[in-house]
């Protein structure tokens, strides 16, 4: 059976730069211009080419995501650096499941829009402040800054995806709220400049990837649910 994909609607038209960037783009562009006209060359180049990674690093490039609700695709780019069984934040104690860390790590060259590993609606959301050390660092997701969203998935099984700052990464951003329902690859958040995001999942769904493999968010398969 041939599998099946989707881009949302609006993927096509938009501008494949995420909007978090515009700020940055639009100093980059002015510090560029005004070098130039002052004549002073090698800044001017220095202005472009730093503009030029601020465009590359603020990308947002379309996703195609697989249409199969059981396939639960990767909340970021990246590499997995970790997949383990611990316990998941913010979910109840009366919930006995079971559940598996999949950690992904992205560097300052991934793309850091962040993606929804599947459909559901959004239970809780909760920012917590913390230290700034290295991500990869085991303790990280645990004294690090870190936003953790408990998401719902049409089948009742829950899920928890949580967005966690880094050495550099000093700025984490979700564009949804509590009760919000979003779609399977929708963008709901990134990271600046560099960081980690974990996936909790339940131990029952079948795991795809392998420690060390490089993941795309919205496409790359990360696990199947039974």
């Amino acid at each position: 059976m041939k599998a099946q994909y989707h881009i949302f609607d609006n993927e096509r038209d938009r501008i494949p730069v995420t909007k978090e960037g515009y700020p940055f783009i639009f100093l980059g562009v002015l510090f560029t211009v005004t070098m130039a006209l002052l004549d002073m060359a090698i800044c001017s180049i220095l202005g472009f080419v730093l503009t030029a990674f601020i465009l590359y690093f603020f990308r947002d490039p379309q996703r195609i995501v697989p249409a199969d609700p059981k396939l639960i695709v990767a909340p970021a780019d990246g590499f997995i650096i970790d997949i383990k069984e611990v316990s998941p934040p913010e979910i109840e104690s009366s919930n006995n499941v079971p559940y598996r860390r999949i950690s992904i790590f992205m560097t300052v060259f991934d793309v850091h829009v962040n993606r929804a590993p599947c459909s559901g609606k959004i239970l809780r959301v909760h920012h917590e402040s913390g230290k700034f050390m290295a991500a990869q660092k085991p303790n990280a997701p645990l004294q690090n800054e870190r936003n953790t969203v408990v998401m719902e998935t049409a089948q009742g099984e829950r899920i928890v995806i949580v967005q966690v700052a880094g050495l550099i990464a000093r700025r984490i951003v979700f564009w949804h709220q509590e009760g919000s329902v979003v779609h399977k690859g929708e963008r709901i958040g990134m990271i600046r400049f560099g960081s980690r995001v974990d996936l909790y999942i339940p131990t029952y769904w079948e795991i795809k990837i392998s420690r060390g493999q490089r993941v795309r968010a919205g496409e790359t398969v990360v696990c199947i649910t039974t």
